[in-house]
């Protein structure tokens, strides 16, 4: 009876999820496609495709009729394109990605930043993340809204954030040019800054990094007779393709010493994703959720970017971000995984084994990352 009954509570939570989602839906497209609110791209782009989306977009299937949305639109100016004029005159922020060959993708930004990230927050144990901690950003500075998203992550949970110097645009370089010497002379550098920082005495409980750099910062303290728990840290999180059930055993069992780790999967985009329960029990297997209804991720057929791919199949990530800053449907990420089920408490599909597009790994540099 027990199970019925969770099983029946589930389907309640993602029939009221889906309808949660096809309302905010229609917000955001009577958002961006009213005169008085809208983009000029969005606003030139429905008189191109001759459609009206206020009217034939009503869910999210709906918006297929937009076709796939293409990399390039966000290559170059006028970045005014992109602003709503419903948020004329609001300071505006350009976020980069990529940018280590041609012209960076970029996308504008006000708040967008952080509300994901406060939403993020309540998804942090207070025991490992102690409000009124101060931060250390182990990660990409410059124009990546990273730093400025964990920066506020821990301003709004009342600390201060320490960052280091990173530029993965020259990391990237690095790696394809196959100087491996002055790759490990810029790794040893941004880790110098991490361990000054960390031994300064700013009592630093909390960190972002990523998984290459926090082996690297572990092993440096570990080197040293110290480990990450001795150096106060009690809560991290990260984030990248290179998290793999595999990699989160060893942080778990060889550098974390006790600090408490949560996977992310996150990009200028979506904003970021949180993971499930990720623990020995299910062999730390890895799993996000969307930060639905503001972003939507799908795991679709790779010759069929229409069709969902079965639960527990292989197939590429699609992205819808949702927003009134921004929308973006149909976007086809780099990365490919595979479709998970709903649970309570994302009832909503989620992607495990996130790792980059098979087509496109060949091509693809991790970096830092």
């Amino acid at each position: 009876m027990a199970v019925a009954t969770n099983t029946s509570s589930l389907d309640a939570k993602i029939k009221k999820a889906k309808e949660d989602l096809d309302a905010h839906l229609r917000e955001t497209i009577a958002w961006h496609f009213s005169p008085d609110t809208g983009c000029p791209f969005w606003l030139d782009k429905a008189k191109e495709l001759k459609i009206n989306p206020i009217k034939d977009v009503q869910s999210y299937e709906d918006l297929r009729i937009f076709g796939h949305f293409e990399d390039e639109w966000l290559r170059g100016g006028p970045l005014n394109k992109w602003i709503p004029r419903g948020l004329e005159g609001k300071p505006t922020y350009v976020f980069e990605t990529g940018g280590t060959t041609g012209i960076p993708k970029s996308r504008i930004a006000f708040d967008d930043f952080r509300t994901d990230y406060e939403l993020f927050s309540h998804t942090l144990p207070e025991k490992y993340f102690p409000k009124g901690s101060n931060w250390l950003m182990l990660g990409p500075s410059g124009p990546r809204r990273l730093r400025l998203a964990v920066e506020h992550l821990c301003q709004y949970r009342g600390g201060i954030c320490f960052c280091v110097d990173l530029d993965p645009r020259w990391v990237i370089k690095l790696i394809k040019k196959g100087w491996h010497e002055h790759l490990e002379a810029y790794k040893d550098h941004v880790i110098d800054q991490a361990i000054t920082i960390l031994g300064a005495g700013h009592d630093i409980r909390c960190m972002f990094t990523t998984p290459k750099l926090l082996e690297s910062l572990a092993l440096r303290l570990q080197q040293a007779g110290s480990s990450i728990g001795k150096v106060g840290i009690t809560g991290i999180f990260s984030g990248g393709t290179e998290f793999t059930p595999q990699w989160n055993r060893f942080a778990h069992e060889e550098l974390l010493d006790g600090a408490y780790m949560t996977p992310t999967y996150g990009n200028t985009l979506m904003g970021l994703a949180a993971s499930g329960p990720s623990t020995p029990e299910n062999n730390y297997k890895i799993t996000y959720y969307a930060p639905q209804p503001r972003a939507v991720i799908q795991v679709v057929d790779f010759d069929d970017y229409n069709k969902p791919v079965e639960y527990g199949q292989t197939g590429r990530v699609k992205l819808t971000t949702l927003t009134k800053e921004f929308f973006v449907p149909n976007f086809m990420e780099r990365d490919e995984g595979e479709r998970e089920q709903p649970y309570d408490k994302y009832p909503w599909d989620g992607v495990s084994g996130v790792r980059p597009f098979h087509v496109l790994a060949a091509t693809t540099t991790v970096g830092v990352y």
